[in-house]
């Protein structure tokens, strides 16, 4: 007598059905820097804020750099900036990239400005504190020596001709080649390039005439 054998049924996985697609929110388009420039000339709406986007983290590190942390006039100074890039926009031919020609710019806004409210040791002085933070984060002793060696060769570079001396400044402490600093001054390159030779022998010279000072930029650059 066979006994019945109960067939069990077979199972088989379902895929879950997919979820339905989210909504498509708009974006604004991704411009390389050519396309972006090529649009806001022609007057494309979208790329005005693109352009902003774009460039302002340049300008604020540009303001920064050369006015230092919490200048009450940095906002003012990325402002104008800002509306001087779209304005100039057509002189820029590409010879340079989008963010070297911004941060032209933005140095020749705050040389302006500087100039007119003629407290050119703000520019120094923020500098130097925010360099004796960078590169010396150490004891409290130590950092208030760097603090007054940078106070002496501030005043040093303060008895140098204004031209000469931001020559050298932005040059020598900044970065800037000299075509930059000539667009930033307002003078041809050759003329950047002899104020960066004479600013910086005089500088050099004054230096050299203050032996304590000389030797201990001397013994700092040992140690670092």
């Amino acid at each position: 007598m066979s006994t019945a054998v109960a067939q069990k049924p077979h199972l088989r996985l379902v895929p879950a059905p997919a979820p339905a697609p989210e909504p498509s929110r708009p974006s604004s388009p991704a411009f390389d820097d050519s396309e972006l420039l090529r649009a806001v000339r022609e007057g494309d709406r979208g790329s005005a804020a693109a352009l902003h986007d774009r460039v302002r983290p340049q300008v604020d590190r540009t303001v920064r750099r050369l006015l230092g942390a919490g200048d009450p006039d940095h906002e003012d100074l990325v402002q104008m900036t800002l509306i001087e890039i779209v304005s100039s926009i057509d002189r820029f031919r590409g010879d340079c990239s989008l963010d070297g020609w911004t941060s032209t710019v933005a140095a020749h806004i705050v040389y302006k400005h500087i100039r007119r409210r003629r407290t050119e040791r703000r520019l120094f002085g923020y500098a130097a504190a925010d360099d004796v933070t960078a590169v010396a984060p150490v004891s409290m002793g130590r950092t208030a020596l760097a603090r007054n060696l940078l106070a002496r060769v501030v005043d040093t570079i303060r008895q140098v001709d204004e031209s000469k001396a931001w020559t050298y400044v932005l040059h020598d402490v900044c970065g800037y080649d000299l075509k930059e600093i000539a667009q930033i001054t307002g003078v041809s390159v050759a003329a950047a390039q002899t104020r960066l030779v004479r600013g910086r022998r005089e500088v050099h010279e004054r230096i050299a005439a203050d032996p304590e000072l000389a030797k201990r930029l001397e013994d700092m650059g040992e140690t670092t």
